[in-house]
């Protein structure tokens, strides 16, 4: 069976370039399940993209399907067919049902038993005949966060598709899509390159696009982009910041990067240097510059898809526009410095934080008073308690900064920036700044406390208002940001290796915002499930980490101890065994209908019965206080003494004793056994 190669271009207006990866990998995804499910084979497929291409190459596809066999079975032969070999009714059914002429009717032997099997074979076709339906599936499957309708069909895409390039082998290949046809054309660099380039075969496209100015492989554009950068650098001397989505954003914004620079004056550098980055990177894509030192220089790095006979009118443009932004910040910030931050609270008044939950003022009053009790939790000295509240109260101030408004991004920068200027306490002034981390998923955690304060309590209001004010999150919608907050709640307390009580001050909270008991349940609830998704993220099993919740839930820097400390022992001999013995106690309870009966000592007629007793006698304070004190490494070493006894008991001693008052004795004790393990977490939940 021959095989070709098979090539589908999709050729469009520039698309967002963030859309471009994930459209990489979902056509593949699509084009691998629907070459499956047509018994197409193939060696291997990968795809290419470019802002205004997207490409599906399979290499060494067969040139027809796979045969397909399916095999049903029907009647038992007895009923199919009479003594004399005739079909019965059933067998016509049967084999009508199926679609196969009855005199194919095979015999098989199944299980001992022989039955009618009906055996439906379909020749496969030729590729060639089936691949443009297929296309055009994978085509119109394809979903981005954002589609277009364009030429009065119902078919959407992220930009009009304007045209469309599919060969397989030397075969150019039908394909539609609404009112676009293939055809054996693709288009080049939209400036540098010709608008009509025939392509006869798979192995002419890459080299023709190349030699028109588009590198459709994104790795090899990375390596030219990345390589023209490192030229600079040398001619500049600096290090441009590659920060990893700004080259990921500029990869998929060029069909073939040019990198270039640009100058800014140096006087520029007197602004806080967040702004410069802040305006380069997030406004105009371009990667700053460092010294050895790691300051920054008064250049840029654009990349630009567009080789221009003349650069330096590419590199004058782009200067001129960052000049503009440049001197607006530099605007704002000699403009922002003429009112103190402390002067900005008072403004708050005015702006609505949310319809059902009153002003941004009101959301940091509702901070401080939690900050306050935090604090209090905390043990912190009254000098960093002071602290903690004046930062509580300057925390958004910087939101009413015409720095802020041009650059909300900005926002906590330029809070610790201009409170350094007024001469606000370092620490104060830091926690602004912190108060917002971690910012996302892996950032780093406040390097203060007093920030962490403000950001914890923070979070906690935001959940809380949350719910007060019904915007808790459901299925993938959190338009509130409720998740985002509970979540780095707790990467904050594990990251800086804080003990704060989370529920207690989701009590505070609760009570502080007016929240009913159903909306308090709720957001504790809330706040449980989210934590217990994160340490099953860290690797915990689901009962490992009920137990930890059940026991420390409230208090997540202690949930993660208690895990740890479980699972340092869950492969000792001891554990395992410690394990059954809770899942046999808990069993035997539960099937028991005596219940609450007084443990007599004296009944205790066996040595193990007797010795379990004493041993539940004597560690049960132990494992109290261990519990209590949050020492999980002593609470592990004082099960491990149980363990001996216990075992021995279920091996030497009959629970279920003829005589009653034997057999209710031995219940009781194990009703004490089973208050110990719940002291330390339901232990039966676990699994041996």
């Amino acid at each position: 069976m021959g095989k070709r190669d098979l090539l589908l271009e999709i050729g469009t207006e520039e698309i967002p370039s963030r859309f471009i990866p994930p459209a990489l990998s979902e056509t593949a995804a699509i084009a691998e399940e629907e070459f499956r499910a047509e018994r197409l084979v193939f060696e291997k497929m990968h795809t290419l993209g470019t802002p205004r291409r997207i490409v599906l190459i399979v290499r060494s596809l067969e040139e027809r399907q796979q045969d397909k066999t399916e095999e049903f079975k029907g009647p038992a032969w007895t009923s199919g067919f009479d003594p004399s070999g005739n079909p019965t009714k059933a067998a016509r059914g049967f084999a009508k049902s199926k679609g196969v002429d009855v005199d194919s009717l095979e015999k098989r032997d199944i299980g001992g038993q022989e039955f009618v099997v009906a055996v439906k074979r379909e020749e496969g076709r030729a590729t060639s005949e089936i691949l443009p339906k297929i296309l055009e599936r994978i085509i119109k499957r394809l979903s981005f966060p954002k589609s277009m309708y364009w030429d009065g069909t119902f078919n959407r895409f992220a930009r009009p598709v304007r045209w469309l390039l599919s060969i397989y082998g030397e075969e150019t290949l039908k394909v539609d899509f609404g009112t676009v046809v293939s055809d054996s054309f693709t288009r080049g660099h939209r400036f540098m390159g010709v608008r009509k380039i025939e392509v006869s075969t798979v192995g002419e496209y890459l080299e023709k696009l190349h030699d028109n100015f588009v590198i459709a492989d994104p790795e090899k554009r990375r390596e030219k982009m990345l390589a023209g950068i490192s030229s600079i650098e040398k001619e500049i001397g600096g290090k441009a910041v590659l920060d990893k989505d700004l080259v990921e954003e500029n990869l998929f914004l060029v069909e073939y990067p040019v990198p270039f620079f640009g100058a800014f004056d140096q006087s520029f550098l007197g602004i806080p240097e967040e702004v410069l980055v802040t305006t380069m990177k997030n406004h105009q894509r371009y990667f700053p510059v460092r010294d050895s030192s790691g300051a920054l220089k008064p250049f840029f790095i654009g990349v630009s898809n567009n080789r221009a006979t003349n650069m330096s009118v590419v590199r004058e443009g782009n200067e001129r526009v960052l000049r503009a932004r440049l001197s607006d910040a530099s605007f704002f910030w000699e403009e922002d410095q003429k009112i103190p931050l402390s002067a900005r609270v008072d403004p708050l008044k005015k702006i609505v934080h949310h319809e059902k939950l009153g002003t941004v003022y009101e959301k940091v009053s509702q901070v401080r008073k939690l900050c306050g009790s935090l604090c209090e939790m905390m043990s912190l000295s009254a000098e960093e308690a002071k602290m903690v509240d004046r930062a509580a109260l300057l925390s958004k101030a910087d939101s009413v900064t015409d720095m802020v408004y041009e650059f909300p991004e900005l926002r906590g920068v330029m809070g610790r920036e201009y409170a350094l200027k007024n001469g606000e306490n370092p620490r104060v002034a830091l926690a602004l700044y912190e108060q917002y981390l971690p910012a996302f998923s892996g950032d780093r955690v406040p390097s203060d406390i007093i920030g962490a304060m403000v950001g914890i309590c923070d979070r906690i209001d935001t959940i809380t208002g949350g719910f007060k004010a019904g915007l808790q999150p459901t299925g993938s919608q959190d338009p509130y940001g409720i998740r985002r907050a509970s979540r780095t709640l707790n990467e904050i307390l594990w990251g800086m290796d804080l003990d704060a009580d989370l529920l207690a001050l989701t009590e505070v909270s609760s009570g502080s915002r007016g929240l009913s008991e159903d909306q308090k349940e709720a957001a504790t609830e809330f706040i449980l499930h989210r934590l217990h998704n994160q340490l099953r993220e860290k690797g915990y099993s689901h009962e490992l980490t009920t137990l930890a919740i059940s026991v420390a839930g409230s208090r997540p820097k202690q949930a993660l101890g208690l895990l740890e400390a479980f699972q340092e022992v869950q492969g000792a001999d001891w554990f395992g065994g410690l394990i059954t013995s809770a899942v046999r106690v808990r069993n035997i309870l539960q099937k028991t209908e005596v219940s609450g009966i007084g443990l007599d000592p004296g009944l205790l007629r066996e040595d193990a019965e007797r010795e379990l007793y004493d041993a539940v006698e004597l560690l049960s304070p132990q494992v109290e206080e261990a519990v209590g004190s949050c020492d999980w490494t002593r609470l592990t070493k004082v099960l491990s003494k149980l363990e001996p006894f216990i075992s021995a008991f279920f091996d030497k001693v009959l629970v279920m004793d003829n005589d009653e008052h034997i057999r209710n004795n031995r219940i009781a004790l194990l009703e004490r056994c089973d208050g110990l393990f719940k002291t330390s977490g339901d232990l039966g939940l676990l699994k041996t």
